[in-house]
């Protein structure tokens, strides 16, 4: 049986319920409690200082930008704000946590109840956001030597109070493919919004995942297991398939799947298991002495939300509402909010939105990728692609043409009025002009022409073609067939 065939099977007779912990870096220049500098890449243990070391007698100050951005992310996640959250410390061991707690917040986080908006093979489907909460990172361990006789562990400390947020949903998704989907519009939004870059390679959003399976049709939850810091949307639905896979052999064999906090192993595509979590671990959180409770004022709060830009979903929407685009080329318009402003800054121009999507998602995204550019370092202006859609529109140039001249804008960076009167590019849409070159193509194709005249209208379009060639795409089409069928009686 193949893969799919299994995965099928399984999913007859169960249903996998899903729910995700994102943690995401917040795009702050300091730490969260101190002013050390947030810096990837730098030597270790360069940006620290007592507050994020933990030293004896340090006292946090929290970061003002830090709480925006987070109130940003919740507000753009459909969450409630609440006016009034605590700090509380999270009390665990690991060599990289200096202070042998993390300062986070428990039952009083800053939003909750909110949603995210998916699309799935059935439609819309919207999954529920338990709350979004604020927090400092630990530092990082780096283990190395472990396949050798000699074994180390260094710990780099750079890392330590950087600020998060924690994303947790309700257990809403029912695949792999949802939880995919879930993520990735989650870190658009926050991208769109400024809140983070989410570059997973620097670790800046990492996935804890939480999956079990029950029977089709039962109400009751089967029993969990977390797969931890998954670094890769990919990654995520590779092991959240594994792990449906194999908690449904172990039910299958009447065996019990166990309550565990597992990893997953890239190289054998497989979640190993971490540690046994038959009860939920104490953390003994209480509330952290060194903050005063948060308050967001209506004030403050309506200041992040005017600051807020359109969302993808309400783009996307408009995009199609509004200049008729096809759901798919808004999707490719709306990937990344740069692009969605080039795209509007280049309609502005235009005045036409569906030709310029066209332009934006075919040729232009074309040379882009081949140049290995973004579409923010872009040789071509937006209101250089705005005039030449409104060129072509206006019947000064042929789309034949200005699939010519738009590698030419690319390359030099001139406009393409700039070009066409440069290169004598101009189409010709006068019909006296026309009347020379259709003549000579009427005297060439004597065959062609009796063929029209017995009937077969349609060989029309291969005298167009002729005419095209000879005026080397500069003939304006239909002035081309009006001379023509004119000539023609």
């Amino acid at each position: 049986m193949s893969a799919s065939a299994a995965a099928a099977e399984i999913l007859t007779k169960y249903e996998p319920v899903i729910g995700l912990e994102v943690h995401v870096q917040l795009g702050t220049k300091t730490k969260i409690f101190c002013s050390c500098p947030i810096e990837f890449g730098a030597a270790p243990n360069t940006n620290v200082c007592p507050v994020c070391l933990g030293l004896p007698g340090a006292l946090p100050a929290l970061n003002r930008k830090a709480v925006d951005l987070a109130i940003a992310a919740g507000l753009a996640l459909h969450c409630r704000i609440n006016p009034f959250s605590r700090f509380a410390r999270k009390n665990y061991f690991y060599p990289d946590l200096p202070k042998g707690y993390q300062i986070s917040q428990y039952d009083q986080p800053l939003a909750e109840h909110g949603y995210v908006d998916i699309l799935t093979g059935e439609g819309k489907k919207r999954i529920g956001v338990t709350r979004v909460h604020m927090e400092d990172d630990a530092g990082k361990s780096i283990h190395d030597g472990f396949k050798d006789s000699d074994e180390y562990t260094y710990v780099d400390l750079n890392r330590s109070g950087t600020p998060l947020i924690e994303i947790v949903s309700e257990p809403d998704m029912r695949s792999a493919d949802e939880a995919y989907a879930y993520l990735a519009e989650v870190k658009q939004i926050l991208q769109y919004i400024g809140v983070s870059d989410c570059d997973m390679e620097k670790g800046q959003l990492r996935c804890d995942a939480n999956v079990s399976l029950r029977p089709r049709g039962a109400e009751k939850f089967g029993t969990k297991a977390e797969v931890k810091n998954v670094n890769s949307f990919r990654y995520v639905k590779m092991a959240l398939e594994y792990e449906i896979e194999r908690q449904a052999e172990l039910l299958d064999a009447g065996e019990k799947v166990v309550q565990e906090t597992r990893l997953y192993d890239v190289d054998s595509g497989r979640t190993v298991s971490m540690r046994s979590k038959e009860h939920a671990h104490d953390y003994r959180y209480f509330p952290e002495p060194d903050l005063v409770p948060l308050r967001v004022s209506e004030h403050r709060l309506n200041e992040v939300r005017h600051s807020l830009p359109e969302l993808p979903p309400d783009r996307r929407e408009r995009y199609v509402n509004e200049y008729g685009l096809r759901e798919y080329d808004a999707q490719v318009l709306t990937a990344a909010r740069e692009t969605g402003d080039y795209y509007e800054a280049a309609v502005r121009v235009s005045a036409d939105g569906r030709a310029t999507a066209n332009w934006v998602v075919g040729d232009l995204m074309g040379l882009l990728k081949a140049a290995g550019k973004e579409i923010a370092e872009s040789p071509v202006p937006p209101a250089h692609l705005g005039e030449l859609v409104a060129l072509i529109n206006k019947g000064e140039l042929s789309g034949k043409l200005a699939k010519e001249i738009l590698p030419k804008m690319f390359e030099i960076g001139d406009a393409p009025s700039a070009i066409m009167e440069r290169e004598g590019l101009k189409q010709i849409s006068d019909s006296g002009a026309l009347e020379k070159i259709v003549d000579d193509v009427i005297a060439a194709n004597p065959k062609q022409v009796e063929q029209y005249k017995g009937g077969k209208t349609a060989v029309i379009g291969f005298l167009v073609g002729q005419v095209m060639k000879a005026s080397r795409g500069q003939a304006n089409p239909g002035a081309v067939n009006d001379v023509l069928k004119q000539k023609l009686g």
